[in-house]
């Protein structure tokens, strides 16, 4: 395809936002320096000058969407600044289960690769359903946002490894169910309640018999990242509107040769419709 033929293509490509706003609101994964936001200076002059808007941030890097980088739980993996920024970019697929995982629930390989075609080597983006308990929905409930929202079975990171994806996003708390994290410890009273729950589909077995801690706790980081295979969290945006399909997916975090994850954003590219 020549030059010109490509950016007449691409002037008709219709482009999906994957983000969710980012403000002041935004919690942060749960023990995480939330967004802070100040003005230094104002146009009209404020404080340490005048003539521009200028402000100061500070946060961690767990707010609103964000990739979570090698390092961030594999200490001689790369910064997020190292990776190079075609392992970004590529072929995806963003497939939708959320008529099919509630609280707690597990998804598995079957659930997705009965929905939509999934290759070696995508961007794997699961829409759990559960962005539609982000800060920024009328039904917003952090607490079923970070502590009940569902995760990966027994076994899902094995196909993940095998299917050598590129990266894999999320649109809820984490990629790791959240019983296989700490919050398993913060909020003991919840941990019963999914254990009861997830354990009647196993025979009424106990939350450790099906998910082994020496093997799953924080699986999805622990296992997954010295593999070189990361993940991004708290998609959101026009995520349902690219309910099972096939596109060109992009992240773009910050270049920072010193970070160990970073907020970003994550688009699609269809060709438009009309």
């Amino acid at each position: 395809m020549k030059t010109d033929d490509f950016l007449r293509f691409m002037d008709k490509v219709k482009i999906y936002d994957l983000t969710q706003p980012l403000s002041i609101h935004t919690p942060p994964w749960p023990s995480y320096m939330p967004l802070g936001i100040q003005y230094f200076k104002r146009i009209a002059g404020a404080h340490m000058g005048q003539g521009a808007n200028g402000q100061i941030i500070t946060t961690s890097n767990h707010v609103g969407t964000h990739m979570d980088g090698e390092i961030h739980f594999h200490a001689s993996g790369r910064a997020i600044g190292h990776v190079p920024i075609n392992e970004w970019v590529g072929q995806g697929v963003v497939v939708d289960i959320s008529d099919s995982v509630d609280d707690y629930g597990l998804y598995t390989p079957d659930m997705l690769t009965k929905r939509a075609d999934i290759r070696k080597g995508d961007i794997l983006i699961i829409n759990t359903g559960y962005h539609k308990y982000a800060w920024d929905q009328k039904g917003s409930d952090e607490i079923r946002y970070f502590v009940k929202h569902p995760g990966p079975g027994p076994g899902f990171h094995k196909w993940a490894i095998e299917m050598k994806f590129k990266w894999i996003g999320v649109d809820c708390g984490s990629a790791d169910h959240p019983m296989n994290t700490i919050i398993r410890k913060w909020h003991p009273d919840l941990f019963i309640e999914a254990e009861k729950k997830v354990g009647k589909m196993y025979g009424g077995k106990k939350w450790d018999q099906i998910f082994p801690q020496d093997e799953y706790y924080q699986v999805m980081h622990l296992k997954l990242f010295p593999k070189k295979i990361v993940h991004a969290e708290n998609l959101g945006g026009d995520i349902d509107k690219l309910k099972n399909k096939r596109a060109w997916i992009g992240c773009f975090p910050l270049r920072g040769i010193e970070l160990e994850s970073s907020m970003c954003r994550i688009v699609a590219f269809l060709p438009s419709q009309r």
